[in-house]
């Protein structure tokens, strides 16, 4: 009887995050590493995959740069290997064009062997020191059952709307994550709402601002009381940093939840420059007392969403401000209401194996590792709750990628930054310094040589 491959690390779902720890375990031929994910193909919020958006993070926050700058999965061999190298060096801008940023990451998974989609993981059991994982082939229908000493959860969010919207009835309030499949949908409709604060909510608003001249009537509708900028200082960035994680997972889960509902313009805001764009835009259509075709509103919480006799819907909102009630009646609504963790289905058998808070949440250690032994079960961006509000930061992925592989080898084949910040955000930083390895390979330093792990004598 053939015997059964034991991997060291399965990664289920394959995203920016999965991805970027598929690349940087690559060359590390003492890993034996396999990632699934359940779509036929790697595709990236296709719904908002606008021809002029942009990352909101410079190109080094790439699958490998951060880790790894020598890496051949990064953006820019990415860019040398399609001969787009120059292109974008004479165009001098940091920021990467999400389709662009997509092609670059299906670009790096036709480059590596251990992505593989279609595969949907249906449960997870744990046995001899080993977990089992259950896959089904979304093609053929076939199970099999894959083993794996540690398991690496990238599942991601899924969107976000509130529980009085109902798809199958309200078939016209659709989630931004779906804007340009239902685009034309709404070009077709005499009035459009938009319903959010962020990036998304701003993207959406400007790319249909221009048909408000062909009589499209077009509302913004936000609960903040401005529509505040994406904080983006540099010494706001050094909130990005290894410190300050440790910072934030050293409080106490009550100081945790007050500060992340303090911290939203630091990852939830829009970009400035857009905000500046939208201005204008409405500036030029104002131009001759001409009357714009569009309303912004801060300051409303959307309460409730029903469907009026005409086949329109009635918008229930509360000015949080003036303390009033009011409705607006809109044919089409655009959610921009953000996304959540949604814990896998297939987690159940194993759920005795997973570290809770008092809130039923993972209880996530430092390491990113969410079982009761703490380096077993890895997650990707289901941390905010334990890690702050740099979890969906993709310029740190590459540094907690970092991080779970030199945790799961037991030494760090990948240098993992310590302190990068000018600024020191605790009294007692060195007191809260990540614990090294007590073990043997803390004596002696280790590097990958022709792809191999060797150990480097010090002194």
């Amino acid at each position: 009887m053939k015997e059964q491959k034991i991997y060291d690390i399965v990664g289920i779902g394959i995203g920016p995050f999965n991805l970027g720890l598929a690349a940087l375990c690559a060359p590390i031929e003492s890993l034996s590493t396999l990632f699934l994910d359940q779509a036929g193909e790697f595709n990236w919020h296709p719904g908002m995959m606008l021809s002029d958006a942009t990352l909101q993070v410079p190109f080094m926050a790439d699958l490998v740069t951060m880790a790894d700058p020598t890496s051949p999965y990064s953006f820019l061999n990415y860019l040398k290997q399609t001969d787009r190298i120059y292109k974008f060096y004479i165009r001098e801008d940091f920021f990467v064009l999400r389709k662009e940023y997509n092609a670059y990451c299906k670009w790096v998974i036709t480059h590596l062997k251990n992505c593989h989609f279609g595969q949907k993981v249906s449960n997870i059991s744990y046995g001899k020191g080993i977990y089992q994982i259950e896959k089904v082939d979304q093609d053929t229908g076939a199970t099999e059952i894959i083993f794996a000493k540690k398991i690496v959860l990238g599942t991601g969010t899924t969107p976000k709307v509130p529980a009085f919207v109902d798809p199958t009835v309200h078939q016209l309030a659709i989630h931004s994550s779906e804007y340009l499949k239902f685009k034309q949908t709404l070009l077709e409709q005499k009035t459009v709402s938009i319903i959010g604060s962020g990036q998304s909510a701003a993207e959406i608003f400007y790319d249909l601002l221009p048909e408000t001249e062909s009589g499209l009537k077009l509302k913004w509708f936000t609960r903040p009381d401005r529509f505040f900028p994406m904080e983006y200082s540099k010494l706001t960035l050094e909130l990005t940093s290894p410190e300050y994680v440790d910072h934030f997972y050293n409080l106490s889960d009550t100081r945790r939840k007050q500060l992340l509902s303090k911290q939203n313009p630091l990852f939830k805001g829009i970009n400035f420059e857009l905000i500046n764009q939208i201005f204008d835009k409405l500036y030029e259509l104002s131009v001759d007392g001409k009357k714009i075709n569009a309303e912004l509103m801060p300051n409303c919480q959307l309460n409730n969403l029903s469907v009026n006799h005409d086949g329109s819907y009635q918008l229930d909102f509360y000015h949080t401000e003036s303390e009033k009630d009011f409705a607006v009646a809109t044919d089409a609504v655009v959610l921009a209401t953000g996304y959540k963790y949604n814990e896998p289905g297939f987690l159940s058998a194993v759920n005795e194996r997973i570290a809770r808070n008092t809130d039923g949440l993972f209880q996530v250690q430092r390491n990113y590792a969410i079982d009761i032994n703490g380096n077993e079960i890895f997650v990707q961006n289901a941390e905010l709750h334990t890690h702050g509000f740099v979890t969906p930061d993709l310029g740190m992925g590459a540094y907690r990628n970092a991080s779970i592989i030199n945790a799961i080898l037991g030494f760090e084949i990948y240098p993992v930054e310590k302190r990068i910040a000018f600024q020191q955000f605790s009294v007692n930083d060195e007191l809260h310094a990540p614990e090294q390895a007590q073990d043997d390979h803390s004596k002696m330093g280790y590097e990958v040589r022709d792809s191999k792990v060797e150990p480097v004598e010090t002194p």
